[in-house]
């Protein structure tokens, strides 16, 4: 595509949680060091929320780049699972082969074992649940029976929660309240702000392999921030699309016009951002009746 018009090596705006491409934002480096603080105490569940595109994905990437050999992980992409087809599911990410035909009680008391197994070896277990709002009530409480399991010292088998913010309501049915006050640490995403837009497009293309200056001017920086609140899937989507548009006029920047017909290309942007256009252009016709009237 642009590539070698802007001269990248890469697609810097891909809405793939590719680590390479991280940036350390403010809201992104306090929840990876709450992360990080939880499980070396050997907190049972910890839980991060945010809205849709706020890279939660990115983050349990992040997260789990940094656990070394110590440590025995678990990733599940999609827990809208029932409890036994979970705990079958984990058993698997962490290497522990049980016969599917085992009833759930079976189940969770050999998981348990091999938990203990680990413990003997010094080795300490992590699962991450992601998209974690779409997980059935029953499965959470399954998943807390399975993290009774506790040494004097700490639980057997920590548990991460990624979610959006529906996760909230669904931790305060009142049949998992036990596993809501197990909760110790917990942290929500914020949207990058207005200052940070810059650094982060910045940083996306010099990991791409941009060596030139001011890609983005200012005015169009302004005009993405506006069009995407700040949600980095958002900021991504958008200045991907604007990139194409300044590419298609053979131009070496992207213009203000170019971000703004690139929202208007992405439902979720229009939706969220441009309302206030219309609104405006509204109060202004408004506004000059009323004054051709009183003159």
């Amino acid at each position: 595509m642009y590539q070698s018009h802007f001269g990248l090596h890469e697609m810097p705006f891909s809405i793939t949680p590719d680590t390479s491409f991280a940036y350390a934002c403010a809201s992104h480096q306090e929840a990876l060091n709450t992360l990080l603080v939880a499980v070396k105490n050997g907190e049972g569940f910890i839980k991060i929320t945010g809205e849709v595109g706020t890279g939660k994905t990115l983050l349990c990437r992040r997260f789990l780049a940094t656990l070394d050999d110590n440590w025995v992980s678990a990733y599940i992409p999609n827990p809208n699972l029932e409890p036994k087809t979970l705990l079958l599911a984990l058993a698997e990410e962490i290497g522990v082969k049980l016969d599917s035909n085992l009833d759930q009680h079976r189940v969770l008391k050999d998981l348990n074992l091999a938990l203990l197994d680990f413990a003997r070896q010094k080795k300490r277990v992590v699962v991450c649940l992601d998209e974690s709002q779409a997980m059935p009530i029953e499965s959470l409480e399954t998943l807390r029976l399975l993290t009774n399991l506790e040494t004097e010292k700490r639980k057997l088998l920590q548990v991460v929660l990624f979610g959006q913010p529906e996760l909230d309501a669904k931790l305060a049915h009142e049949s998992v309240r036990q596993l809501r006050q197990r909760i110790t640490f917990q942290y929500c995403l914020c949207e990058l702000g207005r200052n940070e837009i810059d650094y982060y497009l910045a940083h996306r293309l010099r990991v791409a392999g941009y060596r030139g200056n001011g890609l983005f001017i200012k005015a169009a920086v302004q005009a993405l921030y506006r069009a995407s609140g700040g949600i980095p899937r958002l900021v991504n989507v958008i200045a991907h699309k604007a990139l194409l548009l300044a590419y298609g006029e053979g131009l070496q920047q992207v213009a203000p016009r170019h971000v703004r017909n690139a929202a208007s290309d992405t439902p979720a942007a229009r939706r969220r951002n441009w309302w206030w256009l219309g609104f405006t252009m509204l109060l202004v016709s408004a506004g000059s009746i009323c004054w051709v009237i009183f003159q």
